[in-house]
């Protein structure tokens, strides 16, 4: 699976710099030198992959240099790619109560007692807290507030979450 770390915004410069919106936790990691991503959509002129020569910060954004990009024409032709790494290469966080979405993402979400709830379908990240979209066995969507209080564990190798949601949370 394909995971979004950025996207090129545009050209920066004569030589074949791209101007970056990082879109992970780790950019460093993400985009440091070696680095190789996985261009989406297929892009006219550019190879499926671009190997990170150089990185660095630039205005919140970041200014990088590819190996496969050589001049502001070929820089040119990244604008609005889309950058991915593969999962497999993401290694789990340390943290036991870290997760990340596409480990999340299809589990089944149960209450405390045991009752089906529905599936996990993403991950929205919300400033106050991340919240986990649910596909419910009606149809509708829920959301649920990933914090401690309401979402007491997560069994990742099980397939399950358990909630434990206030009253009212699923009656609109």
């Amino acid at each position: 699976m394909l995971l979004i770390v950025g996207h090129v915004m545009r050209a920066h410069g004569i030589r074949g710099e791209v101007l970056v919106h990082p879109r992970t936790d780790e950019p460093a990691l993400r985009f440091a030198v070696g680095s190789t991503l996985v261009v989406e959509p297929a892009v006219a002129g550019l190879p499926g992959t671009l190997t990170v020569e150089e990185a660095r910060p630039h205005s919140g954004e970041l200014i990088v240099t590819f190996a496969e990009i050589a001049d502001r024409n070929t820089a040119e032709l990244a604008k609005s790619a889309v950058l991915n790494v593969d999962s497999e290469h993401v290694p789990a966080p340390e943290d036991p109560d870290e997760f990340l979405d596409h480990h999340l993402v299809g589990l089944d979400v149960v209450t405390v007692g045991g009752e089906p709830l529905g599936k996990v379908v993403r991950i929205d990240h919300a400033p106050a807290s991340d919240l986990l979209v649910v596909r419910m066995p009606d149809g509708r969507t829920g959301l649920i507030p990933f914090v401690s209080a309401i979402v007491p564990e997560v069994d990742v190798p099980g397939g399950r979450i358990v909630v434990d949601p206030p009253g009212g949370l699923f009656d609109l």
